[in-house]
């Protein structure tokens, strides 16, 4: 629990890959949204990190100084979750691309939520507050962006970038 607490985020990259891989074989619009779920969650972390200056809540250890803790404190405030507002960001996205592949990265982001409170690195509410603004600014981010990027991917399928952008004619 404390590794996939930790490093478990590298799991939502393989997500995005994965997603990627997938919308190869399927329409510009599924394309597109792959493309922007990545940007999506760059977005989220960006809107969070935003919050967490204004917020500064402590870190349960640091309230809680006897509290037993499975990974390496850190001084950075608590609210809201990183790891769990990239890890929804990411499975929001991915809904679009893929039904399974959402509801499988859905299952890990929720994990990933519960494995900061079980390691003492987050309060409940932080984990929580981290997945509403992931699955908030993804799918505002995804509504934004999903024109624009699926005329460019339409445009890329008549290029030498078909390959990277996918093999059913735009």
């Amino acid at each position: 629990m404390a590794a996939y607490a930790v490093y478990g985020i590298v799991v939502f990259a393989g997500f995005i890959v994965v997603g990627w891989w997938l919308a190869r074989s399927r329409d510009a619009r599924t394309m597109a949204y792959a493309l922007t779920t990545p940007v999506a969650a760059i977005a989220a972390y960006g809107v969070q990190q935003v919050i967490v200056g204004l917020v500064g809540e402590a870190r349960p250890y640091t309230l809680l100084p006897d509290a037993l803790v499975l990974v390496t404190k850190t001084t950075d405030p608590s609210f809201p979750s990183d790891h769990a507002c990239v890890s929804a960001a990411v499975a929001a996205g991915l809904f679009f691309v893929d039904r399974r592949l959402g509801w499988t990265a859905a299952a890990a982001a929720l994990v990933m939520a519960f494995a900061r409170v079980y390691v003492g690195a987050h309060w409940p509410l932080d984990v929580v507050a981290g997945l509403a603004v992931g699955t908030t600014v993804s799918l505002l981010v995804i509504l934004l962006l999903r024109g624009p990027v699926e005329r460019l991917v339409r445009w890329a399928r008549g290029t030498s970038l078909r390959p990277l952008v996918g093999d059913v004619p735009g």
